[in-house]
Order: structure tokens, then sequence, then C-alpha cells
């Protein structure tokens, strides 16, 4: 009965560490999806965009491999307390990670057509946004990895200096636009870029909620926004 008790407990761990996997395989996809799509971007190379675009499946894939692997555990172990909630937990993040892939793949389809215009000045921002926030998924997949509820904490003020980085490319774009009106759809499709950088760092904050959340059971006190730009009505 002890042997049958101890074999149950290792398949269960290594159906975890099966999950942790798929997670950490999507979190490095999302983080090569972004840094690419940006340097692609910068490089105006719309060859090395489409290759990024067509590569998004491989997260969908993943993002299945984690939901059905989550589903099994739960029904074949039927895990409780701290358990249960790293697995839906993990269930929760494989979405968010996917949704930043997504993210990540919008960033090259604008690349191609961004390729086809002049430079915009203020695009030398992005690269350093696209820094922060691929850095910051780093952080969070090795804080979902280690269950370390205080790094995940910590990580929830990060997202602001990626508000600040987005509130000064939306004003240095409307500047920018306002003085060279024949630069409008460049940069158009560069505050969508950095739209979409904005919300890879709310959705990498989340998944460092979820984290927290899985090892403490409890939930953390809503993070301040510091994105000002929808209240924004002039460049200053």
């Amino acid at each position: 009965m002890a042997e049958f008790a101890a074999h149950t407990v290792k398949s269960f761990d290594e159906d975890i560490a099966q999950l942790r996997a798929v997670i950490t395989r999507m979190g490095g996809l999302c983080e090569t999806q972004i840094a690419e799509s940006v340097d692609a971007l910068m490089s105006r190379n719309s060859e090395a965009a489409q290759t990024i675009i067509e590569n998004d499946k491989r997260l969908d894939a993943l993002e299945a491999e984690a939901e059905a692997l989550a589903v099994r555990i739960i029904a074949l172990r039927a895990p409780l307390a701290d358990d249960l909630r790293e697995i839906v937990s993990a269930l929760k993040i494989a979405g968010v990670l996917e949704r930043i892939g997504d993210y990540g793949k919008n960033i090259a389809k604008r690349s191609a057509v961004i390729a086809q215009s002049q430079p915009v000045g203020p695009a030398v921002i992005i690269p350093e946004m696209a820094r922060l926030v691929v850095e910051i998924i780093s952080d969070t997949l090795d804080a979902f990895v280690d269950r370390d509820p205080v790094k995940a904490l910590a990580l929830l003020q990060r997202d602001q200096q990626v508000d600040e980085y987005y509130n000064s490319l939306f004003r240095a774009l409307l500047t920018f636009m306002m003085e060279n009106p024949h630069y409008i759809t460049p940069s158009t499709h560069l505050l969508f870029v950095a739209k979409n950088l904005e919300r890879i760092g709310d959705h990498a904050t989340s998944v460092a909620e979820m984290v927290y959340y899985s090892v403490t059971g409890q939930r953390p006190a809503e993070r301040p926004k510091n994105d000002f730009t929808s209240t924004v009505y002039s460049p200053e």
C-alpha cells in the first residue's frame, strides 16, 4: 500500500512538472516572439515579420497541450488546496501567454506595413519598451517555476515603468504627427505597436498575480495604472 501511495505521489509530481514545463516553453516562445517582432520592426524586415506570424501556431498548440494536461490531472488525481490552485492557475496562465503571443504577432503584422514607409523618429523608444516587457515575462516565469510569491509581488510594480514608456511614446508620436502630417499612417501603426506592448505588460503582471494567488491563496491588492493617454487631448 505504501509503495502504491509513493508511486501515486511520484506520478502526480511528474504530471505537475510536465505542466510547468509546457507553461515555461510557452513563456519562452512569447519572449522570442516579442523580441523578434520588434527587431523586424526596427530593421524593416518584412520576411522576418511573416515568419513570426506563421510561428504563432506553436503557441496555440502548446496552450492546447497545457489545457489537456490540466484537465487530465484534475480528473485523475483529484488535487486539493495548493495543488488545485496551482493547476487552475497554470491553466489560466496558458491562456494569458497565448494572448501575449497574439500581441507579438500583431506587432509583426504592423512591422510589414511600417517597412513600406519612411522611418519615424519616436520609434526609437519601442525597443527599450519591448526589452522591459520581455524582462517582466522572464522574471514572472521564474517566479512561477520557483513558486516565489515575494518575487511575484515585486513584479506588480514593474508594469508602471511600461506605462511610463507608453505615455512618453504616445505624446511623442502625437507631436510628430502634428509636425509631419505625411507621417500620420506609419505613426498610427506605431501607436498600435506601443499599445500592444503596453497590453503585454498588463498581461505579464496578471500572470504574476496568478502566481502569487496560487502559492498563497490570497489575492494581491489592485495595482495602480500609469496609462494616462485616455485623458490626453493635445501633445504637451
